[in-house]
């Protein structure tokens, strides 16, 4: 554990990425396999399952120490972070503890990670009542208080340090002496923290590695549209695509496995089991990236997102819901092709490929795995025009790939390029308003939003929720005015005086029985602040209902 620390303390001082990147990779080569194993899953960021809550550990505080219990709430409403708010009340009660008698080691800093991590913290979550909570104090009172900190939140499941998976695959290259590469290969699919696969990870390349995995490649990501960046080269180098409102994944036949990937490294196939069945029929040591999607066979056109929501997550799909929710994978790219990786090879070639191998497809239901459609650009100055064409599609734009770009990992610039549509918008009336977290837990940074409904008297309905789009000198002042205007407080939220429009932008909407207003919009932000509006003016209901036919 002290090792743990010190690296946690060491990358907290450090701004550099080559200075982080050495600091990790030497840790990762310096402690035991199991510990290493632990401390990569931790910096990952992976959830994991709460060991306690950061209110019970709040509460065994104000129970042992008699502080009072508005005190510890309101310093974790200024704080916002229960780990660090016990850190800095701790010094303030520890004097007036008697010592708890524990068999806890004499020496507990001295216990490697993985023994915290598989067996002292799992024992105290595991306890009840009072049993728990003098576990907890005796804890504390054995542990230096610079490491207060790192150990409530292990118990959180809150752990976060500030380092990308990029980095920490790059330093793990680095400790190895590996490509980079074949890390970011390996961490495909999810991390066991054991010694084993610690190992595993950190071993030279094995020639049949890839042959005998189900494990996806990493996702190459397009970066917002530049147009400035692109004007001066030649349209004839690109080609467009539609930019489908799916869950991006890739679909994977190696030997006896088929496996469906989503790009948040779940295995999805008990939710898409249609789409397994017709990957059977791929090649064997075939991959294809591409689009998980609700279509039916006779549209022209995909269903909405709010369609493809009612399969996620399932374990077990029945028949009703196979037929309510049909599935298609639609694919951009052909990552591997009998067993070769195809990643290096122009975009341009890699399609040939992909058309040529979807049209040997001989299955039932072939239509379920279809080529998405592209086309070369013909002109810069026509690429608004195509990308308007995208809501005739149900699309969300268009996407633009450079015709001999090869498949990269991550969101590396200049190849591909996303051009969404403009996002739909309305004007809506500020209801709510609740604090944030972490650096902005002082602030109220989370908002509710209504609209008018359609009554003879009209109200104000409840219809989204955001929480960025405004800079620091906005929040700031209209957390001044929330805290001026509150009307009514419901535990952390408040109601405030209904004076204010913001435009709201979204990316789709449909409708919703789980809402008030009905309705349900994707991903919300603030556009801006309406200060020229009177609350009178922002949108109805009606105007939202009719934005669902133009989606």
């Amino acid at each position: 554990m002290q090792a743990f620390q010190a690296l946690f303390d060491r990358l907290d001082q450090l701004t550099g990425t080559n200075a982080k990147v050495t600091a990790l990779a030497e840790h990762f080569r310096s402690v035991p396999a199991d510990d290493a194993a632990w401390a990569l899953t931790l910096l990952l960021g992976k959830r994991r399952r709460r060991l306690i809550t950061g209110r019970r550990l709040r509460e065994v505080l104000r129970e042992r120490t008699g502080l009072p219990e508005w005190l510890i709430a309101d310093c974790h409403g200024q704080v916002g972070d229960s780990a660090e708010t016990l850190c800095l009340l701790w010094p303030e009660v520890r004097d007036r503890l008697t010592p708890i008698e524990s068999d806890l080691p004499s020496a507990i800093t001295d216990q490697p990670l993985h023994w915290w991590m598989t067996t002292l913290l799992p024992h105290i979550s595991n306890l009840q009542g009072d049993d728990q909570a003098d576990a907890v104090l005796a804890l504390w009172q054995r542990l230096p208080e610079g490491q207060h900190f790192i150990v409530n939140k292990l118990l959180t499941g809150g752990f976060r340090v500030g380092v990308s998976t990029g980095l920490i695959s790059r330093s793990v290259a680095q400790a190895f002496e590996l490509e980079e590469s074949l890390i970011v290969q390996r961490l495909m699919g999810g991390f066991d923290p054991t010694g084993e696969a610690f190992r595993r990870l950190t071993a030279l390349a094995d020639a049949q590695e890839q042959r005998n995995s189900g494990a996806p490649y990493p996702f190459y990501l397009a970066s917002p549209l530049e147009p400035d960046r692109l004007r001066e080269e030649p349209p004839e180098h690109w080609q467009l695509e539609w930019k489908w409102d799916g869950i991006r994944g890739q679909l994977i036949h190696r030997g006896t496995g088929v496996y469906l990937w989503s790009r948040g490294e779940e295995l999805v196939n008990d939710s898409f089991p249609e789409l397994v069945e017709v990957g059977a029929a791929l090649p064997d040591g075939s991959v294809l990236d591409g689009e998980i999607i609700c279509w039916a066979e006779q549209d022209d056109a995909p269903l909405g997102f709010d369609v493809l929501q009612r399969r996620l997550g399932r374990k077990q799909v029945g028949a009703t819901l196979r037929r309510e929710c049909p599935m298609r994978f639609i694919a951009y790219d052909l990552l591997e092709h009998q067993g070769r990786d195809l990643r290096s090879e122009p975009l341009q070639q890699r399609r040939q490929r992909l058309d040529i191998l979807l049209k040997q497809i001989d299955h039932p239901e072939q239509w379920r795995l279809a080529a998405s459609p592209c086309w070369p650009l013909a002109s810069w100055q026509g690429l608004d025009q195509e990308r308007e064409c995208a809501r005739l599609r149900r699309a969300e734009g268009l996407m633009l790939k450079q015709i001999d770009s090869p498949y990269l990992a991550g969101r590396k610039r200049g190849h591909w390029w996303k051009h969404k549509l403009e996002p739909m918008t309305l004007d809506a009336v500020l209801l709510y308003a609740q604090a944030g977290s972490g650096r902005r837990a002082n602030l109220f940074t989370d908002y509710t939003f209504g609209l008018w409904s359609e009554s003879e008297e009209p109200q104000l309905v409840t219809f989204a929720k955001a929480y960025s789009g405004l800079n620091d000198a906005e929040i700031l002042e209209l957390d001044r005015w929330i805290r001026r205007n509150t009307l009514q407080r419901f535990g952390p939220a408040r109601s405030v005086k209904t004076e204010l429009v913001f435009e709201i932008g979204f990316e789709g909407i449909h409708p919703s029985k789980r809402h008030k207003s009905g309705l349900a919009v994707r991903f919300p932000r603030i556009l801006r602040w309406r200060r020229d509006k009177p609350a009178a003016e922002a949108d109805r209901l009606i105007t939202a209902q009719n934005l669902i036919d133009h989606r």
